[in-house]
């Protein structure tokens, strides 16, 4: 997947449910705006609460958003360790495994 690709079932919600998808998309653009964090950070803050949600799926587009924005594959996974001792390292080994997935 390209970075400026979606996933199919975004694309899907976002056919079928235009105004919704517009306004989750209007949302997060809202959030990089409130504040003074980039946009590599907040998406590293959001990919840490999908690990710790145990939501694959964001998982694997924060992390992949997060590298669209600049952060290094080591970023990444250095956020997501860094979580261990509050999550718990099972926790942390999958949302790993799924940002592999989303890498290859």
């Amino acid at each position: 997947m390209s970075k400026s690709e979606k996933p199919k079932h975004y694309e899907g919600l976002k056919k079928n449910y235009p105004e919704f998808i517009q306004a989750v998309e209007s949302l997060g653009l809202s959030v990089l705006k409130a504040g003074p964090l980039e946009a590599k950070t907040l998406l590293l803050v959001q990919l840490g609460a999908a690990a710790a949600m145990r939501s694959e799926g964001s998982v694997r587009s924060h992390a992949r958003r997060a590298m669209a924005e600049g952060a290094t594959p080591e970023e990444v996974a250095h956020a997501l360790i860094g979580l261990t001792s509050t999550i718990g390292f099972p926790t942390v080994a999958a949302a790993l495994s799924w940002v592999e997935k989303a890498s290859d």
